[in-house]
C-alpha cells in the first residue's frame, strides 16, 4: 500500500513555531495512522514538502520507518525550486527532512509557472498511491480544500481510499496524547 498524505499548512493550524506543543499531538495522531496503516500493508508514506502535515508527517514516518522496517518514505515536490522563497532556516529544515527520506523528487522538472503544475502533481500522487489520509476537515476549509476536492472526483470513477483526520478526531487525540502522557510522568 502506498499511502499519500498531506493536510493543514502549519498557519492553517495556527502553529508558527517549531516548539509548539500542538505538533506533539499531531505527530502523535499520525503516528497512530502509520501503525494502523502497517498492520493493512503499508509500504510507502509519500507526501509532499509543504510547511506544517506534510513535512511533519515525513518527520514522523522517517522515526516510524527505523522501528518499522521495510516502509518507505518519499518526499514529492510539485515543482523544481519548491521552496526557493522560503524563509532560509524553513529551507534548510525541508533540506534536512530531503536527506532522511528513502526518496525525493520534482514531478515538474521547471519551477513554478503555472497552476497546471499543481494539478498535475494532484495527478500524479493519485496515479502513484493506493489511498490518501488527510488532516483536513471540510468544516474549517484551508489549502488542503483542492487535494480533498480532486479526491473526492477521483473516487467517482476509482477505488481510491480517503481517510479525513478532522477536528473532532484531532480534540480527542489531543485528549489521548495528554493522557498517556501524563501517566507517563
Amino acid at each position: 500500500m502506498r499511502l499519500w498524505i498531506t493536510g493543514y499548512r502549519s498557519y492553517e493550524l495556527g502553529i508558527f513555531k517549531n516548539d509548539d506543543p500542538k505538533i506533539d499531538v499531531l505527530k502523535y495522531c499520525l503516528r497512530k495512522v502509520f501503525e494502523r496503516k502497517a498492520d493493512e500493508g503499508l509500504e510507502w508514506i509519500i507526501s509532499g514538502g509543504q510547511l506544517g502535515i506534510e513535512q511533519w508527517a515525513l518527520t514522523e514516518a522517517v522515526e516510524f520507518t527505523k522501528e518499522f522496517m521495510g516502509i518507505k518514505t518519499a518526499l514529492m515536490y510539485p515543482y523544481a525550486e519548491f521552496s526557493k522563497n522560503w524563509q532560509e532556516e524553513k529551507q534548510l529544515k525541508l533540506l534536512q527532512l530531503e536527506q532522511q527520506v528513502d526518496f525525493f523528487a520534482n514531478v515538474s522538472k521547471t519551477p513554478y509557472t503555472s497552476p497546471a503544475q499543481l494539478k498535475n502533481y494532484q495527478q500524479f500522487m493519485l496515479a502513484h498511491t493506493d489511498q490518501a489520509v488527510m488532516i483536513y476537515d471540510p468544516e474549517y476549509p484551508g489549502k488542503t480544500k483542492y487535494d480533498y476536492d480532486i479526491v473526492k472526483k477521483y473516487q467517482e470513477k476509482h477505488a481510491y481510499q480517503l481517510e479525513l483526520v478532522d477536528m473532532y478526531q484531532l480534540q480527542d487525540e489531543a485528549q489521548q496524547y495528554l493522557e498517556n502522557k501524563h501517566t507517563m510522568d
